[in-house]
Formats: structure tokens, C-alpha cells, sequence
């Protein structure tokens, strides 16, 4: 045991280098040089897992903001990168070396330049302080600290030696939580504070991912789900955290006057994609379309819908049922062979739907249909929580399955993504009265009302810009 940590003792010590934000020792294993090599090649992955958001405009605009913060970090000489991910996702993320990625996803919910700026603040932070560097080098160290063990300590690989190393490797990786968000938000703010932008950007912020937690909180409740965090590190509203409200105060003089660019802001916004777009299919009023692969359906009314890149899913109200569809290549077998394969000894049935063959899988605890089309196989799966959920919710899902169809000429047509439009408010004008012909559906009003910073009740002021969904 002592040989192990004197081993890791020297691995730490010969990993020291100066970090460019406290000018203090930090624990790293690779120069700056390979920073930027590790942040190229996982540029590389990220290009494969997502794809670039097709607008030229915005991503000169996201850039510009972003060199204009980098240029007053504490390592300006780096080559940034920042590109705007063709993503619903409400997220940004940087890696090692300068590569900054913000969604679309949640550019739709930011309202001003200097709320951009604080996003691309905030991941400039972690760049600066090699938050991605500090983390690999940890993991690195304790793998060569267990692999050097390995070699000098006989049975290092029993059950006693896995928990002291997992044990090491929980010291070295402690505090790569809220420590290291909290340090980018200072960082951030103190970015801003050296530009024109007003620090306090940060605060509203994490007040927007704040409210689309509180919001999804909302729908999971409905569903039977747990939620989903965007930032989770804050358990109060941003508003209530003193830790990051001193953070944000220390950046500097908050008195003085600074530019928010809301104007100039959704004048980029404008025509920005919002929630999907076609190359996962679309959903109107429940109804689910995809132009790739000629397919339409019909869900139920009051169900909640989300799309994601391989499946669809569909929760009823209080998450009591929920149908999924997804799509397969087709196999070399016959349908009726392939649905007993999967059915696993219960009867098969075939029917006759939409001029389509459907392979009917049913049992007390789900409800399936099997189609082939083209060279696709579409699943559509349907489970229950009980047997009165089985009673309340066959019908549905039945009438569901039955929706199932090829696309016609005019629905092909018809597709397209929703877009953000940017709107002058009239006298009066309300969430409530603008959402009536959203073709955001029943949520329309709540989702007006997050886009627009203005969540939970307010309301739009004449002549204010204003954000609608088209």
C-alpha cells in the first residue's frame, strides 16, 4: 500500500504545471501543445455525433461574441473555435485547447447578446482554468498508478486493491463539481466585466435553465418520470445562491452602464430553427411526420411527445402508458417470422392497415405492431403500468397503430421545421392570445413565455421584440 501511493506520489509531483488563471501548481499530464491535439480530435467526434447548424450568419455571429470574450481571457493566444450544434438540446460544453459548442436548442431561450456572451463566458472559464485538462490528467494518473501497482504489489487486482484505487481515484477527481461551475461563472463574469457586458448576465442565465427545469418538473410530474436537470448543481434559483451571487459580484463594478444587444440579438435569432428539424421527423398537433422515411402518425391528443434521433416517445397523462416508435432495418425474414422471434411463444396476429400488413403482439403488459416498409422496419410499442391502464388506454393506443400510413404528396409538402419569428408586441397583446394559433399545441403559452425570459407569468409590453414559433 505505501509502495502504491509512493508510486502515485511521484506520477502527481512530476505533473505539476502553472495554471494560467491562479498562477498556482496544478496537476497536469500534457503540455499545451497536446491540449490542443486532444481538443482537434475530439473536435472530430463531436462533428460525427452532431451536426453543424446550417447557417453561416449564425455562426459568424456566435463566433464574433465568442473571440470578443476570449480575447480577454486568461489565455487569449489560444485558438478558439465556437460552433453552433444543429441541436434541440439546451446545452453548451467546451473541450481542451479552445473548441466551444453551443446548441440551437438553447440560443432559443437566450434573449440578449450579453446572455450569448455569458454562455461562451462561462465555457471560455473552463477552457482557461483546464477544468478538461486537470480531469483527464487525474484519470490518466490513477490508470498508471493502478497499472504500476499492478506490477509491484501482488494481488492488486483482488476486491481490496479495486476500492483503494477507487478510493485514490475519488480524491484525485473530488471538486469537479459545482467548485469548477462556480469558477467558470466567475470567470466568466470577469470576462464579461473586461467587455462591455454587464456580469449579472451569468444570474439570468442559469435563471433560464433554472425555469426550463422547473418546467419539465412540471411535465415530469404529469408523465410519472423523473426530470431531467440542465443545471442541476444549483438547487435554489440563481437568484437565491449566494455562493454564485458573490462569484458574480466580485467580477467587477455592476453600476456602470453595459450593452445587452437584445435587439441585435434576435435580429440573428430570427428564422432559427426551433425544437426538431426534419431530419428526425416533425410533430404537429401529435401528429408525427417524417419525410426521410414517408411515414405519419397519429398519436393521442392529450399525450406528451418526445423526439428524439432514433426513437419517438409518448407518455399519457400521468405517465400511466406510454407508446414508443422506432425504426429498424429490415430483415432478410418474413414479417410473421420476425414478430415471432420477437414475440417469444404468444400468438401472432396479422392484420390489414393503411394498405399495410401489421404484426399484432399482444399481451396483458404491452401492445405491439411490427410493419415493414421499404427497406424499414417500424416497431411501435405500447406498455402499461396496470391492468386499468391496459383498460383506459388500449382504445388509444389501438386507433394509434391503426394512424399509421405512408405519407401522401400534400404531407410531404407540408413539412417543414417550426422557426423562430421575431415579433413587435401590440397594446394588449398577451402570452394567452398569442398562443392561439401557435402550433406549439396546449403548451404553446408556457413555451412563449420561457423563450421570451418571461416565465412564469409575464407579459409582453408594447413595442417590446418579442420571439413567436411559426
Amino acid at each position: 500500500m505505501r509502495l502504491y501511493l509512493f508510486c502515485l506520489a511521484l506520477i502527481l509531483l512530476s505533473g505539476c504545471a502553472q495554471n494560467p488563471v491562479t498562477g498556482q501548481s496544478d496537476f497536469v499530464m500534457m503540455s499545451e501543445s497536446q491540449e490542443m491535439a486532444l481538443g482537434r480530435q475530439e473536435d472530430e467526434k463531436i462533428r460525427k455525433q452532431y451536426k453543424v447548424y446550417d447557417s453561416l450568419a449564425l455562426q459568424d455571429y456566435v463566433n464574433r461574441v465568442g473571440q470578443k470574450i476570449a480575447r480577454q481571457s486568461h489565455r487569449p493566444n489560444l485558438q478558439y473555435h465556437f460552433t453552433v450544434l444543429d441541436s434541440t438540446e439546451i446545452n453548451a460544453f467546451a473541450l481542451p485547447g479552445g473548441y466551444v459548442y453551443i446548441t440551437r436548442g438553447i440560443l432559443a431561450y437566450l434573449n440578449s447578446e450579453a446572455e450569448l456572451a455569458a454562455v461562451l463566458g462561462h465555457e471560455i472559464g473552463h477552457v482557461t482554468a483546464r477544468h478538461g485538462v486537470r480531469q483527464q490528467s487525474a484519470s490518466q494518473a490513477t490508470n498508471i498508478g493502478i497499472n504500476i501497482a499492478s506490477l509491484l504489489i501482488p494481488g492488486v487486482g483482488s476486491t481490496v486493491a479495486q476500492k483503494v484505487s477507487g478510493m485514490v481515484s475519488g480524491a484525485l477527481l473530488s471538486g469537479y463539481g459545482r467548485e469548477h461551475e462556480l469558477e467558470a461563472d466567475r470567470l466568466g463574469a470577469v470576462y464579461l466585466s473586461r467587455t462591455d457586458y454587464d456580469p449579472q448576465a451569468i444570474i439570468k442565465v442559469i435563471g433560464v435553465l433554472k425555469n426550463q427545469e422547473l418546467k419539465d418538473a412540471e411535465l415530469a410530474k404529469q408523465e410519472g418520470r423523473e426530470p431531467r436537470h440542465y443545471h442541476g448543481l444549483f438547487e435554489t434559483h440563481p437568484d437565491n445562491d449566494t455562493r454564485l451571487q458573490q462569484a458574480v459580484s466580485a467580477a467587477g463594478n455592476n453600476t456602470q452602464p453595459h450593452f445587452a444587444g437584445h435587439d441585435e440579438y434576435l435580429a440573428a435569432l430570427d428564422g432559427l430553427v426551433f425544437n426538431d428539424n426534419g431530419d428526425q421527423g416533425i410533430v404537429r398537433n401529435n401528429q408525427f411526420y417524417h419525410g426521410k422515411l414517408a411515414i405519419a402518425v397519429q398519436f393521442p391528443e392529450t399525450w406528451q411527445l418526445h423526439n428524439s434521433q432514433n426513437t419517438l416517445l409518448a407518455i399519457s397523462p400521468q405517465g400511466e402508458a406510454q407508446l414508443q416508435l422506432k425504426a429498424e432495418p429490415r430483415p432478410r425474414e418474413s414479417l410473421n417470422e420476425y414478430a415471432q422471434r420477437l414475440a417469444a411463444n404468444v400468438p401472432i396476429h396479422t392484420i390489414i392497415s393503411n394498405g399495410l400488413p401489421v404484426a399484432l403482439i399482444d399481451t396483458p403488459e404491452s401492445l405491439s405492431g411490427i410493419i415493414f416498409l421499404d427497406k424499414n422496419t417500424f416497431i411501435l410499442q405500447g406498455r402499461y403500468k396496470n391492468r386499468d391502464a391496459l383498460i383506459k388506454y388500449r382504445t388509444a393506443m389501438m386507433d394509434t397503430l391503426h394512424s399509421f400510413h405512408m405519407l401522401s404528396n400534400e404531407e410531404h409538402r407540408q413539412i417543414k421545421p417550426l422557426t423562430l419569428r421575431i415579433f413587435t408586441a401590440r397594446k394588449n397583446d398577451s402570452y394567452a392570445w398569442l398562443a392561439q394559433n401557435s402550433p406549439l399545441g396546449k403548451s404553446a403559452e408556457t413555451y412563449l413565455r420561457l423563450i421570451n425570459g418571461q416565465y412564469p407569468k409575464g407579459e409582453p409590453a408594447a413595442g417590446e421584440r418579442i420571439k413567436l414559433v411559426e
